[in-house]
């Protein structure tokens, strides 16, 4: 059984400032404390990969190329920290196993980088990534900057942890 740990972190919103839609690389902006968190994590040996669900490639308003230079300025801006980048590219209502709420994309990630799920973390800015990392089996941490408007919680949408921002949530976890 594998024992190796990784974070999982939503992009838009708790990695990078939420523009709905953006993928223009110069538009880019890393959230506060994304770039520090990040590679506080990284150096402690967890494998750190995004996953995100990206509506916009069905709704045709950018294509997986655009995307795909999204994914490369956003591996610049940290550095090459990045284990990997996991995104949904279906419509929200297509009913797919990797649109979070639901756990595919961390699942994948998991099974294709030897990943134990029970020694990582899921990170977002709304209570869809807490319950996808929950459902996972995944800690989950909540990165309260005032993204997440519903508050419905249940058992799967209630974070283990809450911090301010990925540097803070980073602290936590590496105090663990």
């Amino acid at each position: 059984m594998s024992t190796k740990r990784a974070v999982f972190v939503d992009k838009d919103g708790t990695l990078v400032d939420d523009l709905p839609y953006n993928v223009d690389p110069a538009r880019m902006r890393l959230a506060a404390g994304a770039s520090e968190g990040v590679a506080a994590l990284s150096s402690a040996g967890y494998q750190v990969f995004v996953v995100s669900n990206q509506p916009g490639v069905a709704l045709g308003l950018f294509d997986e190329a655009q995307l795909d230079r999204n994914r490369s300025h956003l591996e610049q801006l940290l550095h090459g920290t990045l284990s990997g980048f996991y995104y949904c590219p279906h419509h929200p209502e297509a009913g797919c196993r990797c649109r979070k709420p639901n756990p595919g994309l961390l699942l994948r990630a998991a099974r294709e980088h030897g990943v134990s799920l029970q020694h990582s973390w899921m990170i977002g800015d709304i209570l869809d990534d807490v319950e996808a990392g929950r459902r996972a089996g995944c800690r989950t941490m909540l990165v309260d900057n005032g993204n997440e408007t519903e508050w419905q919680l249940s058992a799967t949408r209630r974070p283990d942890c809450i911090a301010a921002d990925l540097s803070q949530a980073a602290a936590m976890i590496l105090a663990e």
